[in-house]
């Protein structure tokens, strides 16, 4: 019995060397439509007041963006200061936009498109989060280039720590 547990134990070791080390990533460039592609809270405690960062990839073969709108849930309160909401790009340079907010929704219209192959950080910060209950999931929808209609391009879920 215990050569079958060495054994055992010598191959999972073993297999574990043949795994290749790749991580699950949804930067998929070669996509059509741009897509939430991360989020993340600083700091990563129970403070209430935090930012909240989201990742929007607009990939190669996708359409320029135009428009996004971010819903904040209701379960958030922000500062409704524009000035609070910055967007830059992969680089960390900021990207010229209209920021105009309305009851809970966050409108960023860009003075030119944001082009196909752009990775955009959107920062919003002094965001008080409860401190109970579910965690907040903002709504993100884009609008293309030459489109009158949004679409929604995912959601973004932060924890309650």
């Amino acid at each position: 019995m215990k050569k079958v547990l060495i054994y055992t134990a010598v191959g999972a070791i073993a297999a574990t060397f043949f795994i290749p080390v790749s991580y699950v990533s949804a930067k998929d460039n070669n996509g059509t439509l741009p897509h939430v592609d991360g989020n993340s809270q600083f700091p990563e405690t129970r403070r209430s007041n935090v930012r909240h960062t989201f990742r929007v990839h607009i990939p190669k073969n996708s359409p320029s963006v135009s428009q996004l709108n971010i819903e904040v849930p209701n379960t958030l309160t922000w500062s409704n200061n524009t000035n609070d909401v910055v967007v830059a790009n992969e680089n960390g340079k900021k990207i010229n936009a209209n920021i105009s907010t309305n009851g809970k929704s966050i409108l960023i219209a860009f003075a030119e498109p944001v082009a196909s192959n752009t990775k955009l950080e959107i920062d919003i910060k002094n965001v008080k989060q409860p401190f109970r209950g579910n965690g907040p999931v903002y709504s993100i929808k884009a609008k293309l280039a030459g489109s009158t209609t949004e679409m929604s391009i995912g959601t973004a879920r932060f924890r309650v720590n």
